[in-house]
């Protein structure tokens, strides 16, 4: 709740909304129809009340023969009901009912004594508002372009009096003013607050895909570490269980169970940090998932009777994400390995740093027979986007001799 003053202007300060409208406002905004029909019979029963009451005046003044008259004000009648009603559409066509109450104020030379009304102050603010100012100054230019022509005209040939010619000039040129002015004003107000409401609306969608750009990338990403995890872990221990039901010797079977036991704490461990994040919304960033599990990879190969060997060239001094890659890498490659390959006996895991960037590579010797996994598996798919994300490329495919080979590269330097 604010209490600070109107001119506080703090930045804790909460922005303060605009007073709400009232229940007239509210209603002629809900009922534009009615709006119009009520603003039409207005400017009608000002319009042509002086009308009908200009025969006695004009004919008593002597400024015009009364049969002259008595044919000129129906038509001067006519003309200034059409104007009126014409304002029923001034909302969908502003600019044409502009152009007819022009030609109303110019009947109105016509009359022998001056006359007016509000039809065009009501068009030109109805111009205003809904066609902009620049359509709105380009109209009343060729609107009182057009009546100095015909009241010139009408004056030099001596068919209407000069105080007529200059009271209708005049009269027009103020009414289209303050129509002017005021739909001006409101006009750029009721645009800008569609502006602010259509920018609030984008801001909305906008932030709604962004969370659900973000919830899919989390979910990936978990998808991702909860693949490797459990895809790596299970493979191991079923690689190792394997190994353990076929030895018939106690102690020689003890080592690959206690291996078993090892790999299935340690998958509990980092299932459970990550799904610590599906629970703690301001959880820090998971220790056990950015570890470098390159080593423990290659050792359980080894526990699950591969020939494991592992090359490291150059100093591993990369950023956490690349290390993350490098070992996911090794993990999937490994693993398919211990799933899929037939008849290997031999695995090569090479990971070299240079100062451009980071290849590592992970070769078997077994039968070079197409992996299935490999072509659309989660798994290579995870690395691919893992090694995407971090600007390198990965390739797999059947080696050159045989078996199978996953070969990635990754730069240095985290892109942006």
């Amino acid at each position: 709740m604010i209490t600070g003053s109107r001119g506080d202007a703090s930045p804790e300060a909460e922005p303060r909304l605009p007073r709400p409208p009232g229940v007239l406002r509210r209603f002629w905004a809900r009922h534009p129809v009615l709006t119009d029909i009520a603003i039409a019979g207005f400017c009608l029963l000002l319009s042509v009340a002086p009308v009908v009451a200009l025969p006695d005046r004009a004919v008593a003044d002597d400024r015009i023969d009364p049969q002259t008259w008595d044919r000129i004000w129906p038509v001067l009648a006519s003309v200034v009901i059409l104007g009126s009603f014409a304002l029923l559409v001034r909302r969908r066509n502003p600019v044409g009912v502009f152009a007819i109450t022009v030609l109303v104020a110019a009947a109105y030379l016509f009359s022998p004594v001056s006359l007016g009304g509000p039809l065009v102050g009501i068009a030109t603010y109805t111009v205003a508002v809904y066609r902009g100012n620049r359509v709105c100054l380009i109209a009343v230019g060729a609107g009182l372009s057009l009546l100095v022509v015909v009241a010139g005209a009408l004056g030099f040939s001596g068919i209407i009096a000069p105080d007529i010619a200059w009271n209708v000039l005049i009269g027009e040129a103020l009414l289209m003013l303050i129509g002017g002015l005021v739909g001006a004003n409101v006009g750029g107000r009721k645009r800008y607050v569609e502006a602010l409401i259509a920018h609030s609306r984008r801001l909305l969608v906008e932030r709604d895909q962004q969370a659900q750009l973000a919830a899919a990338a989390e979910r990936e990403r978990i998808a991702r570490e909860l693949h490797d995890i459990v895809a790596h872990s299970l493979t191991v221990m079923v690689a190792l269980a394997e190994g353990v039901a076929a030895s018939k010797d106690a102690a020689q079977a003890r080592p690959g169970a206690e291996a078993i036991s090892a790999t299935g704490r340690e998958a509990l461990r980092d299932m459970r940090a990550t799904l610590g994040v599906l629970r703690d919304t301001d959880a820090a960033p998971l220790a056990p998932l950015v570890r470098d599990t390159t080593a423990e990879t290659v050792a359980s190969a080894r526990a699950a009777g591969f020939e494991t060997h592992l090359t490291v060239v150059g100093e591993p001094d990369v950023p956490t994400a690349t290390r993350l890659a490098v070992s996911r890498i090794v993990q999937e490659g490994v693993t398919n390995v211990l799933r899929h390959a037939r008849a290997a006996t031999r695995i090569d895991v090479d990971i070299r740093y240079t100062d451009e960037g980071v290849t590592v590579s992970v070769v078997d010797d077994g039968l070079s027979a197409p992996i299935p996994s490999a072509a659309g598996g989660f798994g290579l798919q995870g690395v691919r986007e893992r090694v995407e994300l971090a600007g390198g490329t990965v390739t797999a495919g059947p080696g050159e001799q045989r078996g199978w080979t996953v070969r990635a590269w990754l730069p240095r330097e985290e892109q942006g």
